[in-house]
This record gives structure tokens, sequence and C-alpha cells, in this order.
């Protein structure tokens, strides 16, 4: 049983300023009688293992590793998984409630913290971790069963659990994993497609579920379902990359095109994944939409000479000849001594039938390189 006057409590916070402010919160509430400190998830997992905590409160964003992260690891751990851990998150990261609804948490608080809201949460927490509902014994039964290798019995255990909590997606999720692992495919995926649908926010049931499709080779099911994942969370931008990547190799690329677009919308430095995205639709011959993203990192940054020149080549790929000298000059006018502008001018200039042009250019290609195997070429072609 966790006493609320005497507990430990490990407090996590990359900000000194607020981990002291949670300590004189605490010590007016009379709440806890020794407190730990940790500046980031790596530090308070240390913390853990050295000294037994019964109350965790940690803030969700910080360097190094992130409180999402350490939560996961804590929750990994046999011997730490069942400390209380409550989440503290500022009203701008207002996107993340949805996961943490759904994850291992159990409460969260919004930042700028209040005595009342911190002495509710901290009493709400501990007295269902000193008394927990019919509901979470049964689940904790069905893990132990699980670890046990009793399936089967764990399965028996979540049914019992879901008499008292029949629309908790939580441990609906648990039974669609469970009857994965008794080779139950089917009802595994109904299982999944119930728990997202009575939470809309459910992005970790739609992260299995989109997992699934894609090892099932049903990428245009795992990539709408990764559609929705991707507007609730920025935490899945990788895999949701590496799946559109999939898909634009399986030439689904109106879904892939979908998916990238929705990454770069929600990314927090949307240029490099911007530029990330092109480079990989480049690679699979995917022309149309690289030079939309090519425009738009232009139009954000008019003095990116690489971008300008990239859009350069991937006009002259698509043909379009005309916006393709006007990217290449205006590298050159910028960028001195760009051999590889000079000689696409030259190049362009010699098709449209402007040799005296393309002679020029040539000339200033071959001063610098002298050896120049193409612009070579291109001069007996004269």
């Amino acid at each position: 049983m966790i006493k609320i006057e005497t507990m430990t409590i490990l407090i996590v916070d990359d900000m000194k300023s607020m981990r002291l402010t949670i300590r004189k919160m605490l010590q007016n509430l009379n709440i806890g009688k020794r407190l730990k400190f940790a500046e980031n998830g790596r530090d308070a997992l240390a913390a853990l293992k050295e000294t037994r905590c019964d109350l965790v409160i940690m803030d969700w964003n910080m360097p190094v590793m992130k409180g999402f992260e350490a939560l996961e690891k804590i929750r990994q751990d046999k011997q730490l998984r069942d400390i209380p851990v409550i989440m503290v998150t500022a009203e701008s990261e207002r996107d993340i409630v949805s996961e943490v609804a759904e994850s291992e948490v159990d409460g969260y608080l919004l930042k700028p913290l209040t005595l009342a809201s911190l002495d509710e949460k901290i009493g709400t927490v501990v007295e269902r971790a000193n008394q927990p509902d019919e509901a979470t014994v049964c689940r904790i039964r069905a893990r132990n069963l699980e670890e046990q290798g009793d399936v089967e019995g764990a399965i028996e255990q979540i049914r019992e659990a879901l008499r008292y909590k029949p629309n908790a997606s939580r441990l609906i999720r648990i039974m669609g994993l469970l009857h994965f692992k008794v080779n139950k495919p089917a009802i595994a995926e109904k299982c999944l497609l119930k728990a997202a649908s009575v939470n809309r926010q459910d992005t970790i049931t739609r992260a299995h579920l989109s997992d699934y499709y894609l090892n099932v080779g049903q990428l245009e099911k795992a990539g709408r379902i990764m559609l929705e994942i991707l507007s609730l969370s920025v935490r899945y931008n990788d895999p949701a990359i590496e799946l559109a990547e999939k898909l634009l190799k399986g030439k689904s690329r109106q879904l892939a095109i979908e998916i990238f677009s929705k990454v770069i919308l929600r990314a927090k430095r949307s240029n490099l994944r911007r530029e990330q995205i092109i480079d990989l639709c480049l690679g699979y011959n995917e022309l149309d939409y690289p030079q939309r993203l090519l425009e738009e990192s232009i139009k954000d940054n008019p003095a990116n000479y690489d971008m300008i020149y990239k859009s350069g080549v991937v006009a002259l790929d698509a043909g379009d000849t005309e916006k393709a000298l006007k990217h290449f000059m205006t590298v050159d006018r910028h960028v001195r001594g760009h051999i590889e502008a000079k000689f696409n001018i030259a190049k362009l200039f010699f098709q449209n039938g402007k040799v005296l042009q393309a002679d020029e250019y040539l000339n200033q290609v071959l001063r610098t390189d002298p050896k120049h195997a193409e612009a070579l070429e291109l001069r007996r072609m004269l």
C-alpha cells in the first residue's frame, strides 16, 4: 500500500525551475516524504534502478530521452512496470494526449500546474494503485499468465476484464494481440478494428493494425491506417515514410504521396523531411510530386541553390526545358563555378539551336575542367 504522506517520489524534468516548483507544491500539499530528481528519461531509469520509488511525475518532452520513451522502458521492466507514472505536458502538446490516454500511463497533467490539479491527480492515481478495479486485476492476471506461457488463460482473463469495461480500447487491443499469439489472426484483426473504432484517438492500436496489414502484404490497408495515425501523432513519421516507400515501389503512388504530404505537414522540421522525401521519390522515378516539393522549398528559401539546381534537373527529366534552363541560369548567376549548371545550360542552348551561347558556356566548363567528358563530346558535336 502506498501512503501519500510518506511515499518516495521521483520528479523528472529537464528544467530545474520546474523540478523545484513541483517539489515546493508537494511540500505545501504534505505529499511525499522523500523526493528524488532526474533531468531526463535516461537518468530517471537509472534513479529507479537505485532507489525504490512509489510514484513518478515525469515531463513528456525532454532531451536525451523523452518521457514516453522512458515510460515504455519502465513498463517493459518487470521490477519497475507497476510503478504509477503521471505525465506532465504543455498545452501546446495536446496532440500527445491521445497517446497518453491509451498508453501505459496512469495519469497526465497539463502545464501550468496548480496545487489543486496536482493534489487531485496524485490522490486519484495512488487510490487506483492501492485499490485497483476488477478490470485492472484481471488485466494483471492476464499479463502474468501470458508470461507463464498460458496465453489461453490470459485470453479468459481479458474476456473477464471486458465484462467490467466492455468498451475499453486498451483491453480490446490486448485481446487482439493475444489472439495473434494463438495464431488466430482473423479474430485478432477484428479486435484491433473494434478497439480503433471505440477510441478514435488510439494511435497504439492503429500502429498494430498497420504493422499487421504490412506483414500480410495488404499495403493499401496499411497505408490508410497510417494516414489516420499521422492525423493523431508525429511519433510515427519514420515508419510512415518507410511504408510510403513500399507503396511507391508497389505502384500505389497516390497513397504514398498522401502519406508523404501528411508527414511534411505535421513534421516539426518540415524542410528536412521534404528534402528526404524528394530524394526518395526521385529514386523511384516519381517526378511530378518532387517538383511541387522543390517549388515549396525554393519558395521557403529562395537562396537554397542546391534545391534550385535539383529542381532544374527534375524539370529537365520531366521534359520542361524552359523551367530547367531558368533554374540553371539562376544557379549560374549566384553560385560561382557551378560546372554542372553551366554544362546543362550549354546543352539546352545547343538543343534550342543557339550554338554561340552553347559554345560560350562550354568554354567556361572546359576552362575549369578541361577533361569534362560530356563537355568535350558536346564540343565535337558543335
